[in-house]
Formats: C-alpha cells, sequence, structure tokens
C-alpha cells in the first residue's frame, strides 16, 4: 500500500456549521476604496477627502459616508456604486450601504498632502 501525501490545510477554515469568513478591517476598506478615482481628478476619492467615515458591524456590513466635491459632480451615481463594489471585494464584507452625505461640505483643505502634490496645489 503505498502512502498520500497529505497536502496542506488551513484548520481555521471551516467549521462544523460551514466556512468562516474573515473579518474585514479598516485598512482593507480603505485600501479597496482607494482604488476609486473621480474621473476627472487624478487621485483616489480617499487622498482627496470624500470619505467621510467607515463603520463595520459585528456581522461584517459596512457602511460608508462619503461627499462629492460638488453637488453637481457628473459623476454623482457613478462613485457611490464604484466605492460599494470595491467595498464589496474585500474578503468577509456581509454588505455594503454607501450615503452620501452634504455635510460638511468638501473643500480642498479635506485633500492629503500627496494629493494636493499631485494636483500641484500646495
Amino acid at each position: 500500500m503505498s502512502e498520500v501525501p497529505l497536502l496542506a490545510t488551513t484548520v481555521s477554515t471551516w467549521t462544523p456549521d460551514g466556512e468562516v469568513n474573515p473579518t474585514p478591517t479598516e485598512d482593507a476598506l480603505l485600501a479597496a476604496i482607494a482604488t476609486v478615482y473621480d474621473p476627472e481628478i487624478p487621485v483616489n476619492i480617499y487622498e482627496l477627502g470624500l470619505i467621510y467615515a467607515v463603520e463595520i458591524d459585528d456581522a461584517n456590513n459596512v457602511k460608508v459616508e462619503m461627499t462629492l466635491t460638488a453637488p453637481g459632480c457628473p459623476s454623482a451615481q457613478e462613485l457611490p456604486v464604484q466605492v460599494q463594489d470595491a467595498v464589496m471585494a474585500v474578503p468577509g464584507v456581509t454588505s455594503c450601504q454607501v450615503d452620501t452625505v452634504w455635510d460638511p461640505p468638501w473643500d480642498p483643505s479635506r485633500m492629503t498632502e500627496d494629493a494636493r502634490l499631485a494636483l500641484n496645489m500646495f
């Protein structure tokens, strides 16, 4: 009788109730959000300061509060959907609700230093 080599397995992957989902971290969520760009500005929306809050509950439901650079932004319909898609791609996220808020209003002071440098707004 020949021996069959054992394959490496991850013990914590399965439980008697089914698969254990990873817990998404705020860093993973912010990294995912940073993949979304305003089509008119060559800087991601996180660096632009458009993300006001990211909350994760115990069931891995995520809520994002974001704003836009202006109420008449041509990407007003697209950007929240892109944020939701990016967040939902993070392993372990159960659901994602993206709310567009207008208070406080966005202004250039919310941008990171890297964004200001990229846009020559020192």
